[in-house]
Parts: C-alpha cells; structure tokens; sequence
C-alpha cells in the first residue's frame, strides 16, 4: 500500500487547502466542501483483502495533519477528515485511529483550546470518536515489525498548513495590558500624592507605554500577515539580484576558513597516538638535503648482549658458576650416550 501514499497525501492536502481558504472551523463548511469533492468515493475499487490495509494507511495520513506544527485550523480539519474516514470506510470491523502516548499531551491541549474558543462542534466530533472507541491508544505512532528501517523517509510538511510564529501576541496580551495600565495609574498617584509630578527626575517610566506597546505588536501582526501573503513573490525577485553576493560572501568564507587552518596550530594528538608523533630535525636541513628518510629507526640490542654488557663476572666466580653441581644433575636430563656403529668381523675363509 506504499506505492499510493503520496496520492492519498496530496488529496489530502488539496481539500485542508481548500478548507483554509475558507477561514472558518465549522464543520459544516468542512461537510460541505467534502460532498463536492466526493471525498467518500476513495475508498472505492479495493480489494477485500485490501479494505483493513487501505484504510490503516488513510488514517494515518489524515491523523500526521491532527497533530502540531500545524496551525489550529488546519488541526481541526484533520480532525474533521478523521471523522469523517472513520464513518465511511469499508472495512468490518472499522480500523481504529492510532494515538500515541507521546501525543495525548497534544490533543487535550488541542481540546482546551477549542474549549476556552468555544468551538462547540470541534468539541463534539472529538468527544463523539472517544465514545465510540475509535482511538487506539499506543506506545508508538507506527506498528513496530521485525527488520524495519531504522531511520524512515519523513516526507515534507506542507509550509502552507504551518503555524506562524505567534510569541509577541502571547507575551503580549490583554491580561498583561491591564496589569501595566493598572501600574501606570497607580505610580501617576503616587506621584501626585507626593508632589513630585513636575520633577523631571523622578519621571522614571514612558508616557503612553500600554498604547505604544499594543500598537507595536499590532503592527508586527499585520506585517507578517503581509509578509505571509507576498513571500513568494519577494523571494522570487530578490533571490537573482542577491545570488552573486552570497557566492562571493560563500567564496570568501572558505578561503578564510582555509587559511585558518593553514596557519593554525597543530592539534595536540590523544593519549593514545602520542607514540607515534614522529620529531622533525631541524639541523638535518640546515646541512643540507640528504638522501636517508626521515623515518630512520635504531634497532636496540637484545636482553642478552646488554647482560653480558653490563654483568661483569670474575674467573673464579665465572669456574664455579659453570662447575657441574648436584643441584644442576638433578635438574638437568641425563645425557644419552651416542652409540657407536656396530663392527663386524669379515670371515676369513
């Protein structure tokens, strides 16, 4: 079932695409654009020894677009293509929906979310696949089997289903807004109470922080939504005017990175390759060029030469060690005498 991955990924996508124009989580929207594509007809033509495995490998694909990084409108038309998998499958029974350990976390955060959003009916398809058991939950995300790749072929995420990068809107909310125009006013009146309001040195916070801050992330807002919408095209353009200046920037840092290490100190070897450093000789250059490598090694005598160096023994000592003692019999074996070839007498007739 491998060979149609990619097709079932790409009608995927073209009806979440088709969704995301909408800008809307309803799921009747959703139903709606499903009917027009006849989106339930993909189950037909299979085999019944190919139904279960089919639609193992549909809801697999649906389920990758229920989880993060995906943004919260394409995660809630994952979840709606989930649901409507499930009901229109023709496998007997239906093939459940695997759910990992690892993304449980995800999904109550998911429905928190819709929760505190007050999308009713996200709420509602979700908790209707719990009832009725349509959830697998696993150790891993993928069926482990004998001899399988370690290391899978993870296909590309489609960039325009990815959520956009919200930090400033969440450091910068209406609780925290309040908390500082609250602080604001409170430091005014202290001031006031005081009579210490004219006193340019005691002026120790900006005018207007809460308004020029909202403004600021708003800002920031509408420029990435314009940024979002003209990426493309900017990037098109751009890149043909920049491209000569990233090669020569590109050129120059290799032949910086090449000259540092060409004049750089030699890395100090490990423990373990110390021994075999090999110690240039200056001196033989400045003599001259010789012919001998420079790999030239001394052979060391043997134990026995440097005894017999070092050990001197005197002429009595030396007669007594080579004396034949008891000790040396008993430890030594018996020589065998030679024999001697046997001698015949000729008969003399």
């Amino acid at each position: 079932m491998d060979f149609c991955r990619k097709q079932v990924k790409s009608d995927c996508e073209e009806l979440l695409g088709r969704f995301q124009t909408t800008d809307s989580v309803r799921f009747e929207i959703f139903s709606k654009i499903w009917r027009e594509m006849n989106f339930s007809q993909i189950f037909y033509g299979t085999v019944n020894h190919e139904k279960r495995a089919f639609s193992r490998l549909i809801l697999d694909t649906a389920y990758s677009f229920f989880l993060p990084p995906f943004s919260f409108q394409i995660r809630v038309g994952g979840l709606y293509l989930l649901y409507s998998l499930y009901h229109c499958q023709r496998a007997s029974p239906p093939e459940q929906i695997r759910l990992a350990l690892k993304n449980w976390e995800d999904v109550k955060k998911f429905e928190k979310d819709a929760v505190d959003a007050q999308h009713l009916d996200v709420i509602y398809i979700l908790r209707q696949l719990m009832l009725r058991k349509a959830f697998n939950f696993t150790a891993m995300p993928t069926v482990l089997v004998f001899n399988k790749k370690r290391k899978m072929e993870r296909a590309a995420l489609c960039e325009a289903f990815m959520e956009r990068a919200s930090r400033p809107q969440e450091l910068i909310n209406i609780e925290l807004l309040e908390e500082l125009s609250n602080v604001d006013d409170h430091y005014g009146k202290l001031k006031t109470s005081v009579g210490l309001q004219e006193d340019p040195s005691i002026n120790l916070i900006r005018k207007e922080l809460v308004p020029e801050l909202r403004s600021t992330v708003v800002d920031f807002y509408k420029w990435q939504q314009k940024k979002g919408g003209a990426g493309g095209h900017e990037d098109e353009d751009s890149g043909e005017g920049t491209s000569s200046q990233q090669e020569c920037s590109k050129r120059a840092q290799l032949i910086s990175s090449i000259k540092s290490k060409a004049y750089g100190e030699a890395a100090e070897a490990s423990k373990s390759r110390r021994h075999r450093q090999v110690e240039v000789d200056y001196t033989s250059y400045e003599a001259g060029p010789s012919l001998a490598s420079g790999y030239s090694r001394t052979n060391k005598p043997s134990l026995k030469a440097r005894t017999n160096e070092n050990v001197h023994v005197s002429g009595d000592l030396w007669e007594e060690a080579t004396r034949t003692t008891h000790i040396n019999r008993l430890t030594t074996l018996d020589l065998v005498p030679e024999e001697k070839p046997k001698t015949y007498k000729r008969f003399k007739w």
